[in-house]
């Protein structure tokens, strides 16, 4: 299994899931980290801009990820990231291996918001308007 982390500064859980270009990768077996690797995107290959330029369900590098974990991401994003497989977890901790461990422990703090038709999991994160591009 594989857990990714939105870490645009490589040292903090970082907001805008949507944009960012960098991600700490953990490799899980038997529910512990086996394994961490930073995986830096293009700009062209952002959950927002790949998205606007070859559509909601082009191949991404994190395909066959199981989570992202983020301090902040869009409805947009959790909605076409969950019809690939890619749970979102929405969380206040801000180191990525303590946040890791705590999801592999059920004890990640996740913000909550109100549910919506597409939304198996906790964390909506924030939402740029009605008038906003999802991502």
């Amino acid at each position: 299994m594989k857990i990714a982390v939105t870490s645009q500064n490589r040292k903090t859980i970082t907001e805008h899931a949507g944009k960012c270009r960098k991600f700490w990768v953990y490799d899980i077996h038997n529910r512990q980290i086996a394994g961490k690797a930073l995986l830096e995107l293009p700009l062209e290959q952002s959950f927002h801009e790949s998205a606007h330029a070859a559509g909601p369900q082009a191949a991404h590098p994190l395909d066959g990820t199981c989570l992202l974990i983020a301090a902040s991401a869009g409805r947009g994003l959790q909605t076409r990231l969950a019809q690939k497989g890619i749970q979102v977890a929405v969380t206040t901790e801000t180191d990525p291996d303590r946040a890791v461990t705590a999801w592999l422990n059920g004890t990640l703090p996740l913000v909550t918001g109100p549910a919506h038709d597409c939304d198996s999991h906790h964390g909506i994160g924030h939402d740029h308007g009605p008038d906003h591009q999802p991502g």
